[in-house]
């Protein structure tokens, strides 16, 4: 996984919990913590940071991931305003999530691994999402949707077809 995204993990940590939880993270995680926003590190990594935090708050490591997606995308525009700016709602910028900001991802970062996504429009305005990456960060994913809708002003719901069905990797998106 790529440093910047433990970047942007630290710096919602120390923003919702304090300079020192970082640290206290690292340590319950027992993971190095040097992480460069070029370089790469073990998705093991990013994994026993969620399990340590989702312990320590009492939240499934899924609410965390939620949580996380959510708390980033300001952080994200703030870093990258083009991407956000090039586009008038939430809607149009997770249309262009496959065209657009992944391979920017992939300029600035070269070497990451970014999720795919099929998308459906729907009639009643909604938008079904199937999500593909070998990492199974979904539950990061549905995050960083509310996290757009907020960012854009807006609100949404994200509803995830439930494990079991033939479309558990299904997230409806839902503009209010």
């Amino acid at each position: 996984m790529k440093g910047v995204v433990f970047n942007i993990l630290e710096e919602v940590v120390e923003k919702n919990h304090g300079a020192e939880a970082w640290d206290e993270l690292l340590d319950a995680a027992n993971v190095g913590g040097t992480y460069t926003s070029l370089g790469s590190y073990p998705d093991t990594d990013m994994l026993a940071l969620v399990q340590a935090a989702s312990a320590h708050l009492g939240i499934t490591p899924a609410e965390l991931l939620h949580r996380f997606g959510r708390d980033a995308m300001p952080i994200l525009k703030e870093r990258y305003p083009a991407l956000f700016n090039a586009h008038p709602n939430s809607r149009s910028f997770i249309l262009s999530v496959n065209s657009i900001i992944h391979p920017e991802v992939l300029k600035l970062y070269p070497g990451a691994i970014c999720p795919h996504f099929q998308m459906k429009e729907n009639a009643d305005g909604t938008l079904d999402m199937t999500y593909s990456s070998q990492r199974h960060l979904i539950d990061l994913a549905q995050g960083f949707i509310l996290g757009a809708a907020d960012v854009f002003g807006e609100r949404a719901t994200v509803e995830r077809f439930p494990p079991g069905s033939d479309k558990e990797n299904v997230l409806r998106v839902k503009w209010q």
